[in-house]
């Protein structure tokens, strides 16, 4: 048996408890890991909520967590990876416990911190796939509403190491941060679309919504079509015809890619707080709250 933080009915973050599970044995390709960090991605909160229960059904209890950093314990058949390697990657399973089971772990390399190399995986693979999705090339201008989010920060490094124009919406404690990044920083809020024109006279070509915070329609007006917008956090793209974009089996592949980009220091990801296992709760009502200003990770 192992510990974990598991749910048995939807809810607040109180649901969230501590409990003891069978320990989890890996399948072909797959390894079993101790933990040492676990990412806390929004879609973790919407999931335990009920808000995904259309697309994400589940089987109580559950144990939350898309992804996480720990030492092989155990190795399934087919696996490259060796008892004692370090790595990361998505979780079959859940990841908020003592133990985890990876799909396609990738070697952690000693650069890479716990927490970073726990929080890149979900957020990493996202900003990738939606840039991708796009189509967006150098020379063209990208809008990226919630610049200063966790997939934000990826997809204005992602863009802007490939000769794209960045235009990023943010809080204005973000402005300079995400400036930092390669991105022409333009606060949300009222007006936010003139300003957005005035940062970029020459338009803008595509827009990634990672904000969720109702710019689809304005944003779909800036492209000039529909198809030119992409969300990741708006459930109501369908009614302004834009695409949403969930994930999908090939998002692995460029893992291997991100680490080496995150080790040598030319994706940075920040990473908030970490909290103990067993405060995961609070970790969620933090996020809830928008508190955090960066990547939150649990550490068993």
């Amino acid at each position: 048996m192992s510990t974990a933080i598991t749910f048995s009915r939807y809810g607040d973050p109180d649901v969230l408890t501590r409990a003891e599970v069978e320990m989890p044995e890996p399948g072909p390709g797959q390894v079993r890991v101790r933990v040492r960090a676990a990412s806390v991605n929004p879609l973790d909160l919407k999931i335990r909520s009920g808000l995904m229960a259309g697309a994400f059904p589940v089987r109580f209890p559950v144990i939350p967590g898309l992804d996480a950093a720990g030492v092989v314990d155990a190795v399934g058949e087919g696996s490259d990876m060796a008892v004692g390697d370090q790595v990361l990657g998505a979780t079959a399973g859940g990841s908020y416990g003592e133990y985890a089971l990876l799909d396609h772990p990738v070697a952690k390399p000693a650069a890479l911190s716990w927490e970073v190399a726990a929080s890149l995986v979900t957020v990493g693979q996202t900003a990738f796939r939606v840039l991708g999705q796009l189509d967006v090339r150098a020379g063209q201008t990208l809008l990226v509403h919630g610049a200063g989010g966790s997939v934000g920060t990826v997809a204005v490094q992602l863009a802007a190491a490939r000769g794209i124009t960045v235009i990023g919406t943010v809080g204005e404690h973000d402005v300079e941060r995400v400036t930092a990044l390669g991105a022409t920083a333009v606060r949300y809020g009222d007006g936010w679309t003139e300003r957005v024109k005035t940062a970029a006279p020459q338009g803008v070509d595509v827009v990634l919504d990672a904000s969720g915070s109702g710019v689809l329609a304005e944003s779909v007006a800036l492209a000039g079509d529909s198809a030119r917008v992409i969300t990741i956090a708006d459930m109501t793209a369908a009614q302004h015809g834009v695409r949403f974009s969930a994930g999908s089996a090939e998002d692995g592949q460029p893992l291997p890619e991100l680490v080496q980009l995150a080790a040598t220091g030319k994706i940075t990801l920040p990473v908030w707080r970490a909290y103990p296992l067993d405060q995961a709760a609070t970790a969620h009502a933090d996020i809830e709250a928008r508190r955090n200003k960066g990547k939150v990770v649990l550490l068993p």
